[in-house]
């Protein structure tokens, strides 16, 4: 195992596969001459050189539409977004061209390409920079979702949606890009679609992806000197959800609550609530319980911004709730 800051698995996946693989290569804004708006790709110009780390004009829409062509015609193009706000320019190539095209093509051309960036919350951005896109995404069918919470799943889901044939959206904090932790030596892949249980407990599940399992892991400690065992589970792929690690660990503790940053109307929460009414009804203790943005547009004001987010106390409010305490 060797520590790295999630930029740094970030790059170093991309770099492993673009050794491997010639037909990869990076495009965006300032990723190369300026090593990346948050250094994630910091010293890829040096070895790969400017045919496959390539700078773009700030046109979102162009540079996605060029990385879809390619990837049409036999390359691996990684895209990288200064934010997913941008991307919302790019939409039509995501939705209409990439996601659509092996079906629109009659199964004659994958699309293999990965769109990357800085999602979420990220301090006082206000409204238009400061969205989470996973269901927004994860609406559409050709498209893979992933969200990582961490530098080894950032490395190898990364890595995965490099090699996989078909379109993925992968969507990193733009608030965690200076976080360390261990990622495991040499070749490293998880598989897409699969959640990862982080802690196993017994009294309720919480369900959730992203920066947001750093607080309910915060909340799980906590809770544990109140003798209530909390078991985490990280989405990690919001499409395809892996909805049996959902379902068995409700089977043990019979009560779930769902957390994420983005608005509740139409919310992954709000599908994973569905389907775990649909398939562990019989085993819940309680309603499923859902903590999300508040259904307003993201503030400025640090105190509006404190309202709006998930936070330890409404996770832990929320448990308490459906524990009946």
């Amino acid at each position: 195992m060797k520590t790295l800051q999630y930029r740094e698995a970030l790059r170093e996946a991309m770099s492993e596969e673009m050794r491997k693989d010639e037909s990869v290569f990076l495009l965006g804004e300032e990723v190369a001459e300026y090593n990346g708006a948050y250094k994630v790709s910091q010293g890829m110009l040096d070895e790969f050189g400017p045919k496959r780390i390539i700078d773009t004009p700030i046109a979102e829409l162009g540079f996605a539409g060029i990385a879809v062509g390619a990837s049409m015609n036999g390359l691996k193009p990684i895209v990288e977004f200064m934010t997913w706000n941008f991307a919302i320019l790019a939409a039509d190539q995501i939705i209409n061209s990439a996601a659509k095209m092996l079906q629109m093509s009659g199964g004659q051309y994958h699309c293999p390409i990965v769109f990357r960036g800085g999602n979420g919350t990220a301090g006082q951005l206000a409204a238009t920079h400061s969205q989470s896109f996973e269901a927004f995404y994860a609406h559409v069918p050709g498209l893979k979702v992933i969200t990582p919470s961490n530098p080894a799943d950032a490395k190898g889901l990364l890595k995965s949606a490099i090699r996989d044939e078909d379109p993925v959206v992968f969507l990193e904090s733009e608030k965690m890009y200076g976080d360390k932790g261990e990622v495991p030596e040499g070749e490293y892949l998880i598989p897409i679609g699969t959640a990862n249980v982080k802690r196993k407990g017994q009294h309720v599940t919480i369900v959730s992806f992203g920066k947001i399992i750093k607080i309910a892991e915060e909340v799980a400690e906590i809770l544990a000197k109140e003798n209530i065992e909390i078991e985490i589970i990280d989405l990690r792929t919001i499409r395809p959800i892996d909805y049996g690690t959902i379902v068995e660990s409700i089977k043990k503790t019979n009560r779930c609550v769902v957390v994420e940053e983005s608005w509740p109307l139409a919310s992954i929460s709000s599908e994973i609530a569905y389907h775990v009414q649909r398939y562990a009804f019989d085993h819940l203790d309680a309603p499923v319980l859902r903590v999300t943005q508040t259904d307003t547009p993201f503030a400025f004001s640090p105190t509006l911004i404190e309202e709006a987010l998930p936070s330890k106390e409404k996770v832990i409010a929320a448990i308490k709730q459906v524990l009946y305490a």
